[in-house]
């Protein structure tokens, strides 16, 4: 198995987002909606194109990575830039052979060797854990409406990075959710998969709301 990590072309743009729909289909709620969130980012001013990669098994690409740009606004009113990645995307016919790892842990090194702060991020504390992310009560560091919850979960760049920051997580704006005719509309381009409810929708909902006491 010959293992790829390079740049995305704009050749790719399709597969990307077929491939990411594909992943978070009825993952998170009836439908997905990260494929139009890349669609949309990949000419936002907030994008990190240097830090966003496809990855390829023997010539085709069966995953990505996308960057983007957040910050901390510290009780002072400072702003402290970071990095965060998502959506990560694999295809479901690839799971569970280590190809989102390689894709994180290439990142991650890329990151720190550009020399970027720190790497904000929302998700599951366990799946993140082993990269060295911890909740952001750990630094101090809330969402905005200054609850620390178990899902925002960071990881300084290097020693000291946070030292005597606080104050709470603000991602950007391409994550805000699409009205459901945007969606719809933009969805209409892609093959038809079922929306579903699911277990991990619930599961998803509970964690997301769990405060980190």
């Amino acid at each position: 198995m010959n293992i790829n990590i390079r740049h995305e072309r704009p050749e790719d743009y399709k597969r990307v987002e077929e491939i990411t729909r594909e992943a978070f289909w009825n993952l998170y709620f009836p439908g997905c909606s990260e494929h139009y969130v890349i669609h949309q980012m990949r000419q936002h001013n907030d994008y990190i194109k240097d830090l966003s990669f496809v990855i390829e098994v023997d010539g085709e690409i069966v995953g990505s990575i996308f960057y983007s740009k957040s910050k901390i606004v510290t009780n002072n009113s400072d702003l402290v830039h970071t990095v965060t990645f998502g959506p990560v995307s694999i295809s479901p016919k690839m799971h569970r052979m280590g190809l989102g790892k390689k894709l994180i842990e290439y990142t991650i090194k890329r990151a720190k060797d550009d020399g970027h702060k720190a790497i904000l991020t929302l998700g599951y504390p366990y799946h993140y854990a082993p990269y060295g992310f911890k909740g952001g009560k750990n630094y101090d560091i809330s969402m905005p409406d200054g609850k620390f919850y178990k899902g925002l979960l960071i990881l300084p760049l290097y020693d000291g990075a946070l030292n005597g920051i606080s104050g709470y997580a603000e991602f950007s704006d391409v994550f805000t959710e699409p009205d459901k005719d945007t969606l719809e509309k933009f969805d209409s381009q892609f093959p038809y998969m079922e929306k579903a409810y699911k277990a991990s929708q619930r599961e998803f909902e509970e964690v997301s709301m769990q405060l980190d006491e």
